[in-house]
């Protein structure tokens, strides 16, 4: 008796969903950790920003920081389920995590891999992203508008899809 093999069905996004912003380790320190990297700005004034710019893009923001890279991994997979994309700062896991890289694969919406710094003007170790060959695109040295500039990015991708 002969079988054939379906096909699972593709994943798709939900435009409806919300635009999940993920953020890595050491993010909730931001305005007091070396503020000449990565400026005076805490992540409270940050999230407002963000959600204001997807409000005016028609977008809803389910804004998060974690210091653990399991439950980061565990937000990228409930987003490939409930989001419509991702705006990602990984922070130091970009350089370190196979684990994020091979989440972000097994999702069906777009992700944006955002740094708050020019990671290429930075020590050589942080010139290397596990996350940057699953993203749609990478954001890095321009302090939080990054932020703003990768919901722009997946806007578009958005209307797209």
């Amino acid at each position: 008796m002969a079988t054939s093999k379906k096909t699972p069905p593709k994943k798709t996004a939900t435009a409806k969903g919300p635009i999940y912003v993920l953020n890595g380790p050491n993010l909730n320190l931001l305005g007091k950790r070396e503020p000449e990297i990565y400026g005076r700005e805490g992540l409270a004034g940050v999230e407002k920003r963000v959600k204001e710019r997807a409000a005016a893009l028609g977008h809803k923001v389910d804004f998060r920081q974690t210091n653990s890279e399991g439950e980061l991994i565990t937000w990228i997979q409930e987003a490939g389920t409930k989001g419509a994309g991702i705006v990602i700062n990984p922070a130091s896991y970009s350089h370190t995590s196979i684990g994020l890289h091979d989440a972000i694969a097994a999702i069906d919406i777009p992700v944006v891999e955002v740094h708050i710094s020019n990671i290429h003007k930075r020590e050589a170790f942080r010139h290397h992203s596990y996350v940057s060959s699953v993203a749609l695109g990478v954001i890095c040295g321009l302090g939080p508008l990054g932020y703003e500039l990768a919901l722009e990015a997946l806007a578009q991708a958005l209307k797209k899809a």
